[in-house]
């Protein structure tokens, strides 16, 4: 779990960001999961955008990754989500570890 100050790091890092994933009509599936696994161990912080014709809402977004990930949802604004994880290789860590220096 992130303290305040941990996620208001974030946020900042995350603002010049453009998202990487949408969701769109098809919705949540487990590749979708995989592939967001997959860019945060390269990049610990990510946007995602929900698209317009999507049957699924932010809330929603939210409630599937804590059910099946370790993913913290750092920011929403509108159908912007900005996802965190720790990245699992040490080369990897460039975010994690100013966040744990917090």
């Amino acid at each position: 779990m992130l303290k305040g100050k941990q996620k208001r790091y974030l946020r900042s890092q995350a603002h010049h960001l453009r998202p990487m994933f949408q969701i769109g009509k098809d919705g949540l599936s487990a590749t979708w999961l995989e592939q967001v696994e997959y860019a945060l161990e390269k990049h610990e912080l990510i946007k995602v955008n929900i698209l317009q014709n999507s049957l699924v809402e932010a809330a929603e977004v939210k409630e599937y990754l804590s059910e099946n990930s370790d993913i913290e949802v750092v920011q929403t604004i509108g159908n912007v989500l900005v996802l965190y994880r720790r990245a699992h290789k040490v080369a990897h860590r460039k975010i994690s570890n100013e966040v744990a220096a917090l």
